[in-house]
């Protein structure tokens, strides 16, 4: 029986975990924290299938400067950082050259296409059908220009085959009565669905796991464990544990991991902020998003969650959560029946490579290890997909896409 340690306990690393196991490998799932404690913790609970387009386009180029000038902007750059992050930048400049994008967006389409043919087989797997919700998300505009401003990224997601219909005021109300007058128009996404607790979910994954004979661990892993080029297993802190194979999939801490192996990756952190309000004052059916004012709102963990923005400054800095606070009050501007009582703040990381597309492959120097990251604002989204994909390559069996995009050495080409 092939033994595979997985290391990373978010919704990747359990996906790919349960997955393997159900397989019929050996897996031991191991993590510094406990299960789903990282970014899988806060997100926003999105099942965004609508949003493949890689960050970096010409049009964004063209914003960028004003974003990053506008400290309460969709993206900031904390001035200390800007050094390190130079080299990554300069990646993401590349990735949104005309034709580069044109094969970026094939790549994400074809991952965000299947991602209903793998998620629906394995909430049922574990059980957890009735955490999906059947409801979709609606783009908020206020007025035709915030529409005109965003009709780019609704054309292509039409070009690529999803639904997406344009509603106007008299429809809105129908869908969500609370909103802003402020608002005049616009966009369903009906197959953008989301989870009623994204760390419940993750939890439910690893009882499954574990229920059919799958570890779990915690332990930070300091560097791969190798011999003759050959993955042998991790060395953590208490010793080696050892193993077939090893799975990387530990988020934007991946990197660091990486570079033990001399595989270096241009994986950065893209911090997020959410607030998580417990006693909202309204109900919300629908997940939103007001493109123009950069933020999201979810019906999910027992209450209504408001997050959004980027934030670049590595993975050690500390949270600034008046970041948080903004997105509160942009969220009362859409919703203004809504209430901030009983409220929590967090801070993640959300692991970035340069061109948006996840990494999903085996390593190119070593046997038998293999890597899953860098899958941005849609790790949850890609989660059964990347598990499905990465048990494939695992187990010896065909992969239903060409896994040619999503290779470790593509950021040598």
């Amino acid at each position: 029986m092939k033994k595979v340690i997985v290391v990373g306990a978010g919704v990747i690393g359990a996906s790919i975990a349960f997955e393997l196991q159900s397989r019929g490998c050996s897996v031991l799932l191991l993590d510094r924290d406990a299960p789903g404690m990282g970014a899988s913790y806060g997100n926003m609970a999105s099942i965004a299938v609508t949003e493949f387009m890689p960050i970096s386009r010409p049009t964004t180029w063209l914003k960028l400067p004003g974003w990053l000038l506008d400290a309460q902007g969709p993206i900031r750059l904390r001035p200390g950082y800007l050094p390190k992050l130079t080299p990554w930048l300069y990646r993401f400049l590349l990735a949104g050259l005309p034709g580069k994008v044109r094969q970026l967006e094939q790549a994400g389409s074809v991952l965000c296409n299947r991602v209903y043919e793998d998620l629906l087989p394995f909430v049922q797997k574990v059980g957890a059908e009735s955490m999906l919700s059947k409801k979709g998300c609606i783009s908020l505009y206020a007025g035709d220009a915030e529409y005109a401003a965003d009709k780019e990224h609704i054309d292509l997601i039409r070009v690529f085959g999803f639904d997406c219909p344009d509603l106007d005021r008299a429809e809105l109300d129908q869908l969500e009565p609370g909103l802003s007058k402020e608002i005049t128009r616009g966009v369903l996404f009906p197959q953008n669905r989301f989870l009623s607790d994204p760390h419940h979910y993750v939890q439910r994954i690893v009882e499954c796991l574990t229920a059919t004979g799958g570890q779990v661990q915690q332990g930070e892993v300091l560097s791969l464990h190798l011999q003759g080029g050959k993955v042998a297993g991790v060395q953590t802190a208490s010793g080696i544990l050892e193993a077939d194979d090893v799975v990387l999939c530990c988020g934007a801490f991946t990197g660091r991991l990486s570079r033990t192996a001399g595989e270096p990756i241009p994986l950065e952190t893209e911090r997020g902020y959410h607030t998580q309000i417990m006693q909202p004052g309204i109900a919300l059916e629908h997940s939103l998003i007001w493109p123009a004012k950069a933020f999201m709102v979810t019906p999910t963990a027992g209450g209504i969650r408001v997050g959004g923005t980027v934030e670049l400054a590595g993975l050690d800095a500390a949270p600034d959560y008046r970041r948080a606070k903004v997105l509160v009050g942009r969220a009362q501007s859409a919703l203004p029946g809504l209430q901030a009582k009983q409220t929590s703040e967090w801070m993640g990381h959300r692991p970035a490579l340069p061109d948006t597309i996840p990494l999903i492959s085996p390593s190119a120097r070593h046997q038998g290890l293999f890597y899953a990251t860098g899958h941005g604002h849609l790790g949850l989204t890609y989660s059964a997909t990347t598990a499905r994909l990465m048990a494939d390559l695992i187990t010896g069996q065909k992969p239903p896409i060409d896994m040619t995009p999503y290779r470790i050495n593509r950021f040598q080409d």
